[in-house]
Order: C-alpha cells, then structure tokens, then sequence
C-alpha cells in the first residue's frame, strides 16, 4: 500500500467521519492507573465499552488541560474569523485566539491556536484523541504544549500554546524569507531534543509523522513538535516493532516501514535525516516540478552526502555560502546515517542531539571570494608587473655599482706569462724595439 502526498487517515470503522453526529456519544473505555504512569493508547478499547469520554477529566489528564466549550472557543477566536486564520493541515483549520483567567480560572493570559477538526479532512475522531493522550501528559520543552480540547457534540477542537512564527516548512521555502545557517542547525537541534525525548520514554513513543509541517516555531526559532494525531505506542519488551497500517507523509516515511509496516522508533530518524537535507539543501522532500531524478531528495541528494567535494553543488543557494564548512560536512554524514536503509544502522536520536551539540558549536568562519571587477583587476595586474620590473632594474644597478668599487677584474687582474703570447697586440707589445730597428735598416 503506498502513501498519498497528504497524511493519510486511520480506516476504523468507529473512528470515520459517518459516526461523529450530532449527539456524538463516543464511549471510549479508559483504564485508571496510578498518578506515576502513563495512559497509553492501548488502554483505550472500543468506543463501545462502558466508559465515556468525559472519564478521561478523572485520569492524569484532568490536572494538566483545560476542557472548553465551543462557544467559549467561538468567543476567543470572534467566530473563527478568516482574521485570525493561521493555515490549515490535514486535520483541519487553526484559527488564533486569546484566553486568560475570564475564560478559566487560573488560566494565564496568552495567545492560543485551536484547531478545528474537519470533518470532511483526512484525519478523524482517532486522531484527535491521540493528540489529547499524548500531549495530555507528555511535557517537553520540545514538543507544543496542549492547552485544551473541547468535545462537545460533533466538534472535536485542540487549544495549544500560539508559536510566533508558525512552521518550518513556511520559513524555509518561501522565497521572501532566509535562514541562516546558524538557526537552521539550532532549529534542528531543537526537534532532535523533542524526539530523543519521546524515544526515550518508559513507553517509547513513535511520532510517525515528523516533517518539516509539524516543526512549529516561537519568536526565538525554538523548534517543537506538534501535530500528535499519528503519534503510536512503541515496541515493549521483547517485541522489536509494531505492526500498523502504513500511514504518514510520502517523501519522509521510511522504505521499511512503506514495505512492511513495521514501525520502530528508527523511522522517526530516517524522517529526521530527510529533514536535515531539506535544511542542507533548501530543497523540499518531494517535488514534482523538478526534473524526474531529483524529485525524490532522499534518492537524490545521498550520493552527494559522503563526497565533501561535490557538497557545494546540493548546498542551499540561497546561503550565498554564508555556513561552516566542516558544519555542513558534518551535517551531511550525519542525514547519511539517518537515511541508511538498514534501521539496524541508524543512529538513535540520542547520539543525534550529541551530533548536533557540536555542530551547533563550530564557528569556522565561511571562505568567500569575493572577484575585483575586470578593470580593477587589470589595473592591478598591470601595476604588479611594473613593480617587478622596478625592482629588476634597481638590482642590476646595485650590481654595477658594486662592481665599480672593486670589481673581480680590477682586483685580480689576469698574470701575461713570459712563455705565452696570446693576442697580436701582446706581439707587438712584446717584440715592438725589433720590429722598429728592421724598419729603420730596410731604409
């Protein structure tokens, strides 16, 4: 079974959108546990069993959200204005809103997004009860704080903490807007704490679904995860996967887990490293505007990813090559790992936030040549050579000068030996008396 471009849905029959009516009664059995554990999902049974939903305020839950009504909802946000629109996902609508301690008491003045379950969407009922589970009791600096919910009737709302600055994936594709370096590294940091964190619960936890979408963004480019609706309990004991139906978002799902829907917390990390090339590069995971071979990234970019001397090629542009070279080697051995095809061979999310902890510290300045314009080189070039010259001519009249004041010819001057007669004018030097006296006579 493959998987759509979108986040593909759970196909319960009790968790479809025919059974959210109007006078919804979703009876979900909830097993009570000690105030030191975790509800998990597999405590929840069938919708049939005994237990409604409203038994969930008498778990753990209760302590850490608050249960809304939608016409408190509808008031916070004005009616769910297209003012206070935020950007819709698979799950539905996010529309901004304000609460404070008029809305419930005890509850701090700030700025929330609720979300609207869409009934028409590609998530249902299930999902949205995963994300009040998990995010319930699970408290991260990493993962997006859940506020609330509301399940009244056939709406089913999510009121989490508002993030400034909205998604990953908005900031690193929109062609107005930049990421530095520096940030996207403390960006991805910032996730990897959020899935060590999850990996490494008592009951492990599978996000499923970790995409540049699902990395929200605070005023300061803190990352944290959101977005829970696919999120599964890992293995436990002596199991080594779970078997689920294959759900999650096509480009970033591991192809283990496409082939045999096996899930382990080692899909999360292949996702991570496909995360880590769309920062690398500034490349989305799929795209189908980009010729045939380079659709895919993961496909695409790995062989580029062990050779430091073709790195620049795949490198992000836009950086105008404003990042650390070693960082960026170093990233890319880094999603090479992530996306081995062996899970065995992945590193744990643990390791990969040690990674990243020393690439977040490396401060090797960038090389950047920056070309003189045509003219200036010239002039350059051009007076380099008459400087050369300059100095050739200056030295040759050293030497002569040197020469001058006591040269090797006027030092040593070459002996004329009696025995050896060398040139004609030494002749006639030599014999001049005797060839006067015969002219003399011939008279």
């Amino acid at each position: 079974m493959g998987i759509k471009n979108k986040t593909l849905r759970w196909i319960l029959p009790s968790c479809l959108k025919p059974s959210i009516t109007h006078k919804m009664d979703s009876r979900i059995h909830v097993t009570i546990h000690s105030s030191n554990s975790r509800i998990s999902l597999f405590d929840i049974s069938d919708p049939a069993s005994p237990l409604c939903l409203s038994d969930l305020s008498n778990s753990k839950l209760s302590s850490n959200l608050h249960v809304f009504t939608h016409s408190e909802l509808k008031l916070i946000t004005s009616d769910f204005s297209s003012v206070n629109f935020l950007g819709e996902g698979g799950f539905g609508p996010v529309h901004k809103g304000f609460v404070d301690d008029k809305c419930r008491p005890g509850l701090a003045p700030q700025p929330v997004a609720v979300k609207l379950l869409d009934p028409d969407g590609d998530q249902g009922h299930r999902e949205w009860l995963t994300e009040v589970v998990f995010l319930g009791q699970l408290k991260h600096p990493h993962l997006v704080k859940l506020v609330g919910y509301c399940c009244e009737d056939e709406h089913r709302l999510l009121v989490y903490e508002y993030m400034a600055r909205g998604n990953l994936e908005n900031h690193l594709f929109r062609r107005y807007t930049l990421l530095a370096w520096e940030t996207r590294i403390k960006i991805a940091l910032g996730a990897a704490r959020g899935l060590a964190f999850l990996h490494g619960e008592e009951k492990p936890v599978i996000y499923r679904d970790f995409k540049t979408s699902n990395i929200l963004l605070d005023s300061d480019y803190n990352a944290k995860l959101s977005d829970f609706g696919l999120a599964k309990d890992g293995p436990e004991g002596d199991e080594t996967h779970v078997s689920t139906r294959i759900m999650g978002t096509h480009g970033y799902a591991a192809p283990e887990y496409v082939m045999t829907g096996h899930l382990t917390t080692k899909n999360d990390v292949y996702s991570f490293g496909v995360v880590l090339l769309e920062l690398l590069t500034g490349r989305r995971a799929t795209d189908k505007k980009r010729p045939p071979r380079e659709q895919n990234l993961a496909d695409w970019a790995k062989p580029y990813l062990k050779d430091h001397h073709k790195l620049d090629s795949i490198t992000d542009q836009r950086l105008e090559g404003q990042y650390s070279c070693e960082g960026a080697r170093r990233v890319a051995a880094l999603a090479h790992q992530c996306l081995s095809h062996s899970p065995k061979t992945r590193p744990a999310m643990s390791h990969v936030v040690k990674i990243l902890e020393l690439i977040a510290q490396l401060r090797d300045a960038p090389f950047v040549y920056i070309a003189p314009a045509q003219g200036r080189a010239d002039n350059e070039h051009k007076e380099d050579e008459e400087e050369d010259e300059d100095k050739g001519k200056a030295k040759k009249e050293t030497g002569r000068k040197q020469r001058r004041k006591g040269g090797y010819r006027h030092k040593h001057p070459i002996p004329i030996r009696a025995h050896g007669v060398y040139t004609d004018t030494h002749l006639y030097r030599a014999f001049k008396n005797e060839i006067i006296g015969v002219r003399i006579e011939g008279r």
